[in-house]
Formats: C-alpha cells, sequence, structure tokens
C-alpha cells in the first residue's frame, strides 16, 4: 500500500478521535461492571461455600459471550435485515471489518468510529446481560448446563432483541424507545431470570431459610463499580462525545440516588431499620429504572423514575416475593433478578414513555413527539407493546433452551444434592478465603478438622518403632515428608498421594 493509502487507514476522513476515545472508554467501564463488579458483588451476597461458583459462573459468562459475539452473534444483532427480529449471523474478524467505519445497515445510521470500537462496546452489554441472569440461578444450577446455556440464550434470545429495538427490527420502526438498555438487557434478563428458576428448580431448603451474605464489605465494592460503571453503560449509547451522553450520565447518578433514599426510607417505615443491602437493592433498581429513558427525559423526570424505582421493586420483593407462593415453592429467583430487572426494567420504560422529551430525543438522533407528558399519548402504547415482545420472546425461548439442555443434550440442570450440601469444594475443588484456615482461636470447619486429622495420622505413621520422628522440624511444622511408612501412601513421579479409607 502507498503512504497516502496507510495514512487513510490510521486518520480516515469519517474518524473523530473523540467519539472513538470515549466510546471505548465507556465500553471498559461497563465491562468492569462485570469483571470485576458484579463477580465480587454476587461473591460477597451468596453463602461462603458459594463464592466461587458465584464468581465462576459470571466470569465463564463473560469470555464466552466475546467468542460468540464476535464469530455470529454481532450480526444477528447489529447486522444485515435477515428476519424483522433478526440480522444475518457472521464473524466480524477479517481486519478490513474491524477497521471500516461501523454503521448499523438495517437502521441506516453509521457512526465516527471503526466497527471493532462498536462490536466491543456492544458486547460488554451482551455480556452483561447473561451476567445479570445467573444471579438467579446461583447456588444449583450445574455449571456445564449454564456453560452450554450462555451461547445458546445469547444467540436465540438476547440478539433477536438487540436488533429488534437496536439494529433496525420491527420494534425500531414501531418507535419503541429504549435508551440504553431497559428492554433489551434488563427486562430481558429478569424474565430470564425468572422462567429459568422454575426450570431448574429451588435450591436446598435450609439455604433458602438461611442465606446470609459472607461478605458485606465485598458486595459494597462491587455495587460501587457497578454504580460508577453506569456513566458508560448510559452515557455511551449517544455513540458521541455529545452534550447528550453528559445529560445521560448526571440523569443516571440523579435517579439512582433518590432510588437508593427511597428505598432505605421504605425499610425504615416497614422494618424499622435502614438495610446496606437494601439500598444497594434501591441502587440497582434506580439504574436499571433510568436505563431506557436516561437521555430522554429531563432532570425532575430522572427524580421521578427515582421514586417509582425505589418503591414498586420494593413492594415486589417484599411483598410478593416473600408471600406468594409463586416465590416461595416454585420460582427460586437467588438475587431477587425478577424484581430489581423484569420489573424495574418493565416499569422503566413505561415511564419513558410519560416523560420522554422532544429534545432529549433529538438529542439522540431520533425525531419522536416525546411521551404523554409532551401530548404524545401513542408512545405509551407502543412501549407497552415493546415490553410485552421482550417478555414474551425470552419465555419461549429461555424454556426452549432450558428442554434442549435437559432432555436433548441430557445435561442435569441441577447439580447433585451432594453437590449442594458442599458447594465450591464440591464443584470446583477450591474454597473461598483459604487463608483462614491456619488462623489460631477460630472454630475450624469440617474440611479443616479432617485435614487436621490427616496431618496427625502422617505424623503418626512417621515415626520409627522408638517413638523418635524421623521428620525434620520444618517437615513437622507443616505436616510434610517422607510418607514411605504410611500404610496408604503411594508415590509417584516425585509426589506423595494419601488417601483416607
Amino acid at each position: 500500500m502507498s503512504a497516502s493509502e496507510l495514512a487513510a487507514l490510521e486518520t480516515p476522513a469519517w474518524l473523530d478521535t473523540g467519539d472513538n476515545a470515549w466510546q471505548l472508554t465507556a465500553a471498559t467501564l461497563v465491562a468492569l461492571q462485570s469483571v470485576p463488579g458484579l463477580c465480587v458483588l454476587y461473591a460477597g451476597l451468596v453463602k461462603k461455600k458459594w463464592a466461587i461458583n458465584s464468581m465462576f459462573m459470571a466470569f465463564y459468562a463473560f469470555a464466552a459471550v466475546l467468542i460468540s459475539w464476535v464469530i455470529w452473534a454481532y450480526k444477528i444483532g447489529f447486522g444485515q435485515y435477515m428476519l424483522p427480529f433478526a440480522g444475518r449471523p457472521g464473524p466480524v474478524l477479517t481486519i478490513q471489518n474491524m477497521m471500516q467505519q461501523s454503521s448499523l445497515p438495517s437502521a441506516g445510521v453509521s457512526q465516527n468510529f471503526p466497527l471493532a470500537t462498536m462490536v466491543y462496546f456492544q458486547f460488554v452489554f451482551a455480556a452483561i446481560t447473561l451476567v445479570l441472569i445467573a444471579g438467579a440461578y446461583l447456588a444449583r444450577m450445574n455449571f456445564l448446563a449454564w456453560m452450554i446455556f450462555v451461547p445458546l440464550w445469547l444467540t436465540f434470545s438476547y440478539c433477536p432483541g438487540a436488533y429488534s429495538l437496536w439494529g433496525g427490527g420491527f420494534l425500531y420502526s414501531l418507535g419503541v424507545m429504549d435508551y440504553s438498555g431497559g428492554y433489551v438487557i434488563h427486562l430481558s434478563s429478569g424474565t430470564a431470570g425468572f422462567v429459568g428458576a422454575w426450570w431448574i428448580g429451588p435450591r436446598l431448603k435450609q439455604d433458602r431459610e438461611n442465606f446470609q451474605p459472607n461478605n458485606v464489605l465485598l458486595m459494597m465494592v462491587g455495587a460501587g463499580i457497578l454504580w460508577i460503571g453506569w456513566n458508560g453503560f448510559n452515557g455511551g449509547d449517544p455513540y458521541a462525545a455529545s452534550p447528550e451522553a453528559g445529560v445521560a450520565v448526571l440523569n443516571t447518578n440523579i435517579c439512582t440516588a433518590f432510588s437508593m433514599l427511597t428505598w432505605t426510607m421504605m425499610d425504615i417505615i416497614f422494618y424499622k431499620k435502614p438495610s446496606i443491602i437494601g439500598a444497594i437493592n434501591g441502587m440497582i433498581t434506580g439504574l436499571v429504572g433510568i436505563t431506557p429513558a436516561a437521555g430522554f427525559v429531563a432532570g425532575w423526570g430522572a427524580i421521578i423514575i427515582g421514586f417509582f424505582s425505589g418503591t414498586v421493586p420494593w413492594l415486589s420483593m417484599n411483598i410478593a416475593g416473600k408471600k406468594w407462593r409463586l416465590f416461595t415453592h416454585h420460582v427460586d429467583d437467588c438475587l431477587g433478578i425478577t424484581h430489581t430487572h423484569m420489573v424495574t426494567g418493565a416499569l422503566g420504560g413505561f415511564l419513558t414513555g410519560l416523560f420522554s422529551t422532544v429534545e432529549g430525543a433529538y438529542g439522540f438522533g431520533i425525531l419522536n413527539h416525546g411521551g404523554a407528558m409532551e401530548g404524545n399519548g401513542r408512545q405509551v402504547w407502543v412501549q407497552i407493546v415493546g415490553a410485552l415482545f421482550i417478555i414474551g420472546w425470552n419465555v419461549v425461548w429461555t424454556s426452549l433452551i432450558m428442554i434442549f439442555i435437559k432432555y436433548v443434550c441430557r445435561v442435569p440442570l441441577r447439580m447433585t444434592e451432594e453437590q449442594m450440601l458442599i458447594g465450591d469444594d464440591a464443584v470446583h475443588g477450591e474454597e473461598a478465603y483459604c487463608f483462614l484456615d491456619d488462623v489460631d482461636g477460630l472454630v475450624p470447619t469440617q474440611s479443616v478438622e479432617a485435614r487436621a486429622a490427616l496431618k496427625l495420622d502422617h505424623i503418626h505413621a512417621a515415626t520409627d518403632y522408638k517413638g523418635q520422628s524421623i521428620l525434620t522440624g520444618q517437615d513437622l511444622e507443616s505436616g510434610n515428608g517422607s510418607s514411605s511408612h504410611h500404610p496408604h501412601a503411594k508415590e509417584g513421579n516425585g509426589e506423595q498421594e494419601i488417601k483416607l479409607d
């Protein structure tokens, strides 16, 4: 290639370096929401025996979605028209693909940054959707079933929703407004969490009755990353470093703060005590509630949405979730994803139809008459149609995928009873907070006691017939040494293995 052609590749005429820099920054903020944000939030919120499994489900989903995304899934969500709800699948891995100008061919719009930037930005949204779903399945879903579920649900459930609303599909043409994923991400993940929890079945009774968080401080770290990362979540969706991006970021924080405060007041009114876990739930519902409306509404609209996102999901979680037989006996949504995402996502989308402004819509790049408060009552029923499609589609496809895994792949959806009793050690052979095992004064767990007994047995077996230890002082301290005198020891490749009868 000539020098001029190479220069055109480096700084093409369509490139806006500010837009590209902001888009990559926003995408990175959203990625941090999943890894480590939700990983550590989940790990702290569950019982100690599920900390590893919870983190790993989120960690696996993040990686598996990316590989699926670049090989076939991105183009289903944002590619050339194939069906009213899906684009034509295909890879986006050639250097020519990645360096060309980003565009949404079915929507007829383009952006001032490369396609590689758009692919990564949309990937982190797809990934966090699967990570959110995991929150409903924790503490009993078979990990192999989860490994199969992730690429299938991404392909048949997430991508059609993304294409229909964002990629130029039929809901986009109808005029449904979803600024940054209230429907595509939160309503779909909440619905899939609800339906999948029914198919998988509930946790063990003892886990449902006592599921105290094992590390509230770790939860708070994850919650903080989630909140601040949402600046990229909503601020990146104008696809430009524009005034609209600033409005979206400010509204996101206003709504989240008001929702958190409202949820805390609800806790004080009904339970007489403020709860940090409740405040985190209120923070999450505020983030979810503002997502479909972030840049469409004024600041007062953000406060109103914050009030409703701090009350309606609170009532759903604390009344329906605790008293309705559907939730107490059949749908065991471990972390309440149904309430914080399904209920709040639908609520936020409906309120968008009420409070969106003409100026906000125009700043986003769409010609729209605003919501009902601007005299456009049509927008309310359009929003309801969009919500019903996302709910219906996800009920059907989440069920079909669960049926496929269980009856066609012959992979159990649930862990075994033994795995659910033991937790991480049985599922992954690892335990969280292993550094606690050697701290003096702690009450030992059964696994610690078993290791201690094995160590003692090892020391006794390594003592000669005169009662003299043949281990060195260092070996006595660590419990290591020659195992040739142990009746159940066997050697191989320079390592000793000791088995318990």
